[in-house]
């Protein structure tokens, strides 16, 4: 793996191809969308980007009072002039408890016909010893089952969104650099994948992402003939709140001025990968590298792993764990 593969997602060239400037205010009054952990980091700011656009936009999470204070952040921020759009609380969303899963998407059901982006952003970055309520392993459990089973529940609302649009509706799984540095040899190592408890935060952070990549490409083998888009993306080396109060400042500091950028540049990459209309049905499943690059993951032994069925075999895996909660 070129050292220049991982240099470039780290430290991206160019300015990003799609920002807030591409949204015509109002250019997306009836679309209906929905971002996980959207009360804070990337996710925000990817929402405060798309409220003017005049689309309906679901704030799934955990905590009612977070999202609410997203909410009205946004909204109490925004240009008092031209279109808003509609920001909705979608709570209880717990992705480390697949019994939340099923009432969450219950709620959204109850309010709407259709649905035209998904936006799997929610993730945890787990201590060893971790483990989800149904004993998965932390990351797995959070970063990849739990998405996968929300949005399996969800495609019947992006099939009505395709056709009621006339265009493609997106399914956005999220990587990360962690696929090439952190993950095993084919990506997931099947034979440790039953482990109840995060073993090595590093490598089972690094497994989980890779797992959303198999995602997208079995989502879109499975789902492209209905219209339906998969995309994986790495939004970036980035800066969000995950940082605030457990490191010391200083190396905080260093972090903020020498690596991480600001969280509205992996707001930039989620806004390519859903709304690019260079991701067509002839890249569907592909990958994304910051902050709007259509390149595949610099790992040939993942593609391998892929080929060979890999990316098959974890999304029954998945169906496996999830049944019980469908």
């Amino acid at each position: 793996m070129p050292f220049k593969d991982i240099w470039q997602q780290y430290f991206p060239s160019g300015s990003p191809p799609f920002t807030e400037e591409d949204l015509e205010p109002g250019s997306h009054v009836g679309k209906v969308f929905i971002i996980t952990g959207a009360n804070s980091g990337i996710g925000k700011e990817l929402t405060r980007f798309l409220y003017p656009t005049g689309a309906t936009i679901y704030l799934a999470g955990r905590s009612q009072e977070r999202i609410s204070k997203a909410i009205l952040e946004i909204e109490s921020t925004a240009s008092t002039s031209g279109t808003r759009g509609i920001l909705k609380s979608l709570h209880g969303l717990d992705l480390s408890d697949l019994r939340t899963v099923k009432p969450a998407f219950e709620c959204f059901a109850l309010q709407e016909k259709a649905l035209h982006i998904i936006w799997n952003n929610a993730a945890t970055f787990c201590e060893p010893g971790t483990s989800t309520v149904q004993g998965l392993e932390g990351h797995i459990g959070v970063n990849a089952v739990g998405p996968f089973l929300f949005t399996t529940l969800l495609v019947p609302f992006l099939q009505a969104g395709a056709k009621e649009s006339g265009q493609p509706s997106r399914i956005i799984w999220t990587g990360s650099v962690h696929i090439e540095v952190g993950s095993p040899l084919g990506g997931i190592d099947f034979a440790n994948l039953d482990s109840v408890k995060t073993i090595s935060t590093f490598t089972d952070y690094g497994v989980s992402k890779c797992a959303n990549l198999f995602l997208a490409h079995e989502a879109a083998a499975r789902w492209g003939d209905q219209n339906i888009l998969s995309v994986c993306h790495n939004p970036g080396n980035l800066y969000t709140s995950i940082f605030d109060g457990k490191h010391h400042w200083l190396f905080v500091l260093i972090l903020r001025t020498f690596l991480l950028y600001d969280a509205k540049y992996g707001a930039y990459t989620m806004m390519f990968s859903g709304f690019s209309e260079k991701i067509t049905q002839a890249q569907n499943g592909c990958y994304v590298w910051p902050f709007g690059i259509i390149k595949p993951c610099a790992r040939a032994d993942i593609y391998k792993a892929i080929d060979e069925g890999k990316a098959k075999q974890f999304w029954e895996w998945c169906e496996e764990k999830a049944k019980p909660f469908v």
